[in-house]
């Protein structure tokens, strides 16, 4: 066991110090001594100031640099990588084109790694961007240059990197991952063939990127037998426990260090495969390396969503009453992983729709395995079944607010159960209110603006499951004159979204501190909670279970009261509490702490739990060009109790801009003819500016959700993005007549 990992869970290490992910609330004026506290980002001056340290900010003494060279064929095996004149160039110390280290393994499939296939393993190349040798030099501009000078012969194949391309696999998700079944209730072919009206259309997603701006980054440096990597992860457990695999080492050697995140949004959930041959090469040379992948190297080594084709079919009566719903489903994944498909979990149950049918399918193309990128199924799958739901209403000559209304239910169709709180009808009568839906001309083109631009009005609505995985949190408080300092340790990762700042505030209120006396870490495997993966909306409904647990331990074990502060006098005392979602069994902790996922919902033994969501959309689309704008958006949100309101409303501004991204800019473009993507830049891959973002209202219902945890809170981060293209796109009809199905919405759509 390292040295500082043994003083750390003595209670010694210096948990104050920079090097611990602790961050401490910085001073404020009007904090409360009692009462609720202030609602603010504790981290916030930090950020702005530029005080925060990132993974890349690591400096060691005596750092050398990593720069990758990347194959340039789609897919074959490569015969030949020429280095000479690499290891010639002036402050190269390394070439590396081969590493003796383990497959990490899928981390869908019982792994750690975003995908199954290791670069610099074997001679084969499975996607175009494919790593294929590691330089090392002195100065990042010395093992940039050199890399640059390295060459290879191939042995080219044909390839497919398009979902629809020729020789492109489709294979049943339910025939090669036999635990991803279809969802089925009653008989919907039946009931659909039946219904007197019927909507029946195909919508497409296109392939995109998360583009964190944080690039993904790592410093490693061995001392002796003992690896400390500081990166920006999503799962530090996963980092630790995998590269140990790879490298053939035990876990308790490794530190992983992620105290601050600069954006994952899913794409730093695991173990990356630029590691293992860093913590190769640095061992090799004795002394740490700091590689910082760069853009356009991502788009080709790190996951991406998929594209996705969705048929839609939709049956109901003439009063509105949806009788059945079809939603089938083909989906991009590798060669060399199955990315599950689960669409269907969410459209089964954002309607009262007891005949529903659905069929996942996999389509093999030549590219690196995709992966969980924000609302990673949820938001294309809302897109085209919302759509759907969108074109009944104009079928049935319903207001889609109404019909939406006349739908809702609160029986999860699917299991038979109650859900834990629904208050999706809520967040569509709160966002109607706001957004002055009543004043809506129901017919397409009938409503324009002073300048001639035609005016759209459209809405959608959404859910997220409502996700819990298990946690452990230490607290420990200490006294400081009259008042006590307390630090809590907790699985979780601060990605930007404010773990820290709701953590902080539920141990403030508890014990009626000060903000300034609160530290709170996360992301740091030295401590004692196993840094599980915070992903999938579960990062707050699983760290506040824990940190809640920890504080009652606490009160009982110093003898006090439910509530109220700490009386002065007491000394030093520490507490270890876990917790975990209804239904998991104990072993489950065990599993989290080997960097393993350990999620659990949307179903639950007693009821099913899910974050709603809805989106109220105006686009303006100008006469003569037909340029879209979006000046304004009204979205409001059931996510249980309202942890960090401050962070909460930056979550949904920032998930409906991405979805406004979704909806109007993003698309990975590719190319058949070579592989990979053709736009891995943020000057080529069109994102949102701030002239594009008009206001954006935000509305929380706040009510908790104490079925699912005793804090009742539910998953925030994804459920804000879904949905959000889907209102986009119809407002774009509304205003045109146009109905577009497929993303981004452009132009020559519109023209």
């Amino acid at each position: 066991m390292n040295v500082s990992r043994r003083k750390f869970l003595a209670g010694t290490a210096a948990v104050t110090t920079a090097a611990t992910a602790a961050v401490v609330a910085t001073p404020h004026d009007g904090d409360a001594a009692s009462g609720p506290p202030p609602s603010r980002r504790v981290d916030a001056r930090e950020k702005v100031t530029g005080d925060l340290r990132y993974a890349s900010d690591r400096l060691l003494p005596g750092t050398a640099h990593a720069v990758y060279a990347v194959a340039t064929i789609g897919k074959g095996r490569l015969l030949e990588v020429n280095t000479k004149a690499a290891e010639a160039a002036p402050g190269v110390r390394l070439v590396l084109t081969r590493v003796d280290v383990k497959p990490p393994g899928f981390l869908q499939g019982g792994g750690h790694a975003f995908q199954s296939l290791q670069p610099l393993t074997s001679d084969r190349i499975a996607y175009r961007g494919q790593h294929i040798a590691l330089v090392v030099a002195d100065s990042l501009h010395a093992a940039t240059e050199a890399a640059a000078l390295i060459t290879a012969r191939y042995e080219a194949e044909p390839i497919a990197v398009e979902i629809d391309a020729p020789g492109a696999q489709k294979v049943r998700q339910s025939d090669v991952l036999p635990t991803a079944h279809d969802v089925v209730a009653g008989n919907a072919p039946s009931a659909f063939a039946a219904a007197p009206v019927k909507i029946d259309h195909e919508y497409e997603s296109p392939q995109s990127h998360p583009v964190p701006m944080e690039l993904i980054a790592s410093v490693v440096q061995w001392d002796g037998d003992d690896l400390t990597i500081y990166e920006g992860t999503q799962n530090a457990s996963a980092v630790q426990n995998g590269l140990a695999l790879q490298l053939g080492i035990s876990p308790e050697r490794i530190e992983v260090l992620s105290p601050s995140v600069g954006g994952a949004f899913g794409q730093k959930n695991s173990l990356q495969t630029h590691l293992a041959p860093v913590a190769v090469a640095a061992r090799r040379l004795g002394r740490p390396i700091k590689v910082v992948v760069p853009r356009t190297q991502t788009f080709h080594n790190a996951s991406f969503r998929p594209a996705s084709h969705h048929r839609i079919r939709l049956g109901a009566d003439r009063s509105g009453r949806m009788l059945a719903a079809m939603h089938d489903v083909d989906q991009q994944t590798s060669r060399h992983d199955y990315f599950p498909a689960v669409y269907t979990e969410l459209t089964s149950r954002l309607y009262g729709i007891t005949n529903y049918g659905s069929q996942q399918n996999l389509v093999r193309t030549d590219v690196q395995t995709p992966g969980f990128m924000r609302a990673p199924y949820e938001s294309p799958g809302t897109f085209a079944f919302e759509s759907a739901v969108d074109e009944l209403s104009y079928a049935l000559g319903k207001d889609p607010v109404a019909l939406r209304l006349a739908n809702d239910t609160a029986v999860d169709p699917i299991s038979g159960h109650p859900f834990s709180s629904r208050y999706l009808a809520d967040t569509l009568r709160r966002g109607s209110r706001k957004f002055g839906w009543s004043e809506r001309s129901a017919a397409p083109g009938s409503m324009r603006g002073r300048d001639g631009s035609l005016i759209g009005w459209g809405v959608a609505a959404g859910a997220y499951k409502a996700a819990t995985a298990p946690a452990t949190a230490r607290l420990r408080l200490i006294p400081a004159g009259r008042t006590y300092h307390a630090t809590i340790w907790v699985d979780g990762h601060e990605m930007g979204q404010g773990i820290r700042s709701a953590v902080a505030r539920l141990v403030a209120e508890d014990l009626q501190l000060r903000l300034e006396h609160i530290e709170v870490g996360v992301g740091d495997t030295r401590g004692v909670p196993p840094q599980h993966l915070t992903a999938g909306s579960w990062g707050t409904a699983t760290a506040l279970p824990a940190v809640y647990a920890a504080l009652k331990e606490l009160r009982k074990k110093l003898g006090l009261g439910a509530k109220g502060p700490v009386p002065s006098g007491r000394g030093e005392t520490i507490v270890l509490a876990r917790s975990r979602a209804p239904g998991q069994p104990e072993a489950i902790h065990d599993r989290a702490a080997q960097g393993l996922p350990a999620g659990a919902g949307p179903e639950y033994p007693e009821f099913t739990a899910f974050s709603f969501v809805s989106h109220f959309v105006e686009v303006r689309v100008e006469p003569t060009t037909r340029r879209i704008r979006v000046p304004r958006v009204v979205s409001t949100v059931d996510c249980g109790k309202v942890a960090s309101p401050r962070t909460a409303e930056s979550q949904v501004r920032g998930g409906v801009i991405w979805g406004i991204g979704a909806a109007l800019r993003e698309r990975s473009e590719v190319d058949e003819r070579f592989g990979g993507f053709a736009n891995p830049t943020l000057e080529e891959y069109v994102v949102p500016v701030n002239a594009d973002i008009g206001r954006i209202d935000v509305g929380l219902i706040d009510k908790p959700d104490f079925n699912l945890n005793p804090v009742g809170v539910k998953g925030l981060g994804e459920v804000v993005m879904v949905g959000v293209a889907a209102a986009v796109a119809n407002a774009v009809f509304h205003a045109t007549g146009r109905r577009v199905r497929h993303l981004p919405i452009r132009l020559e759509d519109v023209l």
